[in-house]
């Protein structure tokens, strides 16, 4: 589960990944984002902090992790919101769900809209999996870093989930 962070000493790591280079960041040993651009006011910084989390998301990339047991805080974020990105870790590895399962999962079916707006600001996408969000009549809805790599991630999962049987 996460936490809410202190969001004090924050830096930033890289790692290279399948859908490009991904940063990182840090509060503390604690993953509080994960972005598809480089952070800006922040020092990069490699160290035994960054290595868990490191480590499970090339797990993820070259060998289908499935469970993520780093720290993660989130620094911002309402209720409701912290709420629906908690909620992404009920759906399973290579499958999908739609905005309108997310609403009811959150006790407000006809919030999907709010759902959908709250899966855009998730600071830890991946470990938080909003990639696995579609639209109800199956059509790859949006991703706050583009749909590209939301379909790239989706198929990193399908395939990788397939040739396990």
């Amino acid at each position: 589960m996460s936490r809410k962070g202190t969001g004090g000493n924050r830096f930033y790591d890289i790692l290279e990944t399948p859908v490009g280079t991904v940063y990182l960041v840090f509060s503390g040993p604690l993953l509080t984002g994960i972005f598809f651009a480089r952070p800006e006011g922040l020092v990069m910084k490699s160290n035994e902090e960054t290595g868990s989390a490191k480590g499970e998301l090339a797990e993820y990339f070259e060998k289908g992790r499935k469970d993520f047991t780093c720290g993660t805080a989130f620094l911002e974020g309402t209720d409701f919101e912290r709420e629906v990105w908690e909620m992404l870790r009920e759906v399973p590895y290579g499958e999908t769900r739609t905005y309108k399962w997310m609403a009811e999962k959150v006790g407000k079916p006809h919030a999907f809209r709010a759902a959908g707006n709250a899966l855009g600001k998730n600071p830890i996408p991946i470990i938080f999996p909003c990639h696995r969000i579609i639209e109800s009549d199956g059509s790859i809805g949006g991703y706050s870093s583009g749909t590209d790599i939301k379909r790239r991630l989706l198929e990193i999962e399908y395939y990788t989930r397939l040739s396990k049987g």
